[in-house]
């Protein structure tokens, strides 16, 4: 892909939202609409509007749908702005969910991560009761759910990653839950038939957020740069939104399971200092690398999707150029050193 120099958040949620052919494609296949619970999160709204453009470009007619607890209005409207329609809901809520309109695919991405430690008991609600409440409400759909490469655990880094055959070994509460929801998914689907496509991210990244991003800040700053997890695994946001999307058509009982995930495992002090470069900026590290990362093999999206459209030195680029230009973040780092698994 052409590297554009994006000055704005319009211009790059325009970026993160640009469908791939493939995805069109499958819009012309697949009839119905399509819900998508939990999408004020972070991915969210350019996954939906991804859907939507798809939708659009393959003269389809369909109802796409977010939703969230929605904490402003202004994360409706953005949505509503883009042809999406908005449902406020409290997704624990069952009464709530069962007044949610039927959907022929639903596009699961609610959950909890950040906050979990300390609040262990609302991780396991939002983790594995709230995926119940939605396979009860929408038993006869077709379901993308989102999960994490964290279920694995960590992994020596001369095996090039974590599989989708491996046994998960997650470390803590918070991936010890994820693997939870994908148990709730797959008794659903193999109990009643539900079909499910079960994908396993880690991590996607765009300009504001992600850990290149937390990365390129920590040298933007002047900080030490921290190895305890000394490679990691990124993909930009726009191709895992598309692998979601691919992801409906492969939905099965038993569930259908697939990592998205960079193409190669990264090596953080690499990628510091090609960020060094870039911003004109001294790069110092603190701490040691292991002989394990979280890390996750994405051989099998890359067999069935193709490889992504960006690649990691085209997000390098334009990550030091957002940032030199004074470009906005979430400010909500993704905490990737930590071997603990505690959130």
């Amino acid at each position: 892909m052409k590297s554009p120099r994006l000055q704005t958040t319009a211009e790059l949620e325009t970026l993160l939202s640009e469908p791939t052919e493939a995805v069109i494609e499958m819009m012309r296949r697949l009839a119905g609409d399509i819900i998508f619970l939990g999408v004020a999160g972070k991915m969210g709204p350019t996954l939906a509007r991804m859907a939507k453009r798809a939708d659009d470009a393959a003269g389809t007619r369909r109802r796409i749908i977010g939703v969230s607890r929605f904490s402003t209005e202004t994360e409706m409207e953005n949505l509503r702005a883009h042809g999406i329609e908005t449902i406020r809901c409290d997704l624990l809520d069952e009464a709530a969910v069962a007044k949610l309109p039927e959907a022929a695919h639903v596009v699961f991405m609610a959950g909890m991560k950040f906050g979990a430690t300390g609040h262990e008991s609302l991780t396991w609600a939002m983790n594995t009761w709230l995926p119940a409440i939605v396979c009860k409400k929408f038993p006869r759909s077709r379901m993308a759910a989102f999960s994490t490469g964290n279920v694995y655990g960590l992994t020596p880094l001369a095996g090039g990653g974590s599989r989708e055959t491996d046994p998960p070994k997650p470390v803590g509460e918070y991936a010890m839950s994820c693997l939870g929801r994908e148990r709730i998914f797959e008794h659903f689907s193999r109990a009643h038939g539900l079909a499910v496509s079960i994908f396993r991210l880690n991590y996607a990244c765009e300009l504001r957020y992600g850990v290149l991003v937390d990365i390129a800040g920590q040298v933007w700053r002047g900080e030490p740069v921290n190895l305890t997890m000394g490679h990691f695994n990124a993909i930009w946001q726009a191709d895992a939104n598309a692998c979601a999307l691919l992801t409906l058509e492969h939905a099965s009982s038993p569930p259908f399971v697939i990592n998205v995930a960079g193409v190669q495992p990264l090596h953080v002090r690499e990628v510091a200092e090609a960020f060094g470069k870039k911003m004109n900026k001294p790069v110092a590290f603190a701490s040691s690398e292991s002989s394990s990362a979280l890390l996750s093999n994405a051989s099998r999206s890359v067999d069935l999707f193709g490889a992504p459209r960006v690649t990691t030195g085209q997000m390098i680029d334009w990550i030091a150029n957002w940032f030199s230009g004074g470009g906005e973040t979430l400010g909500k780092p993704t905490h990737f050193e930590n071997r603990e698994g505690k959130f």
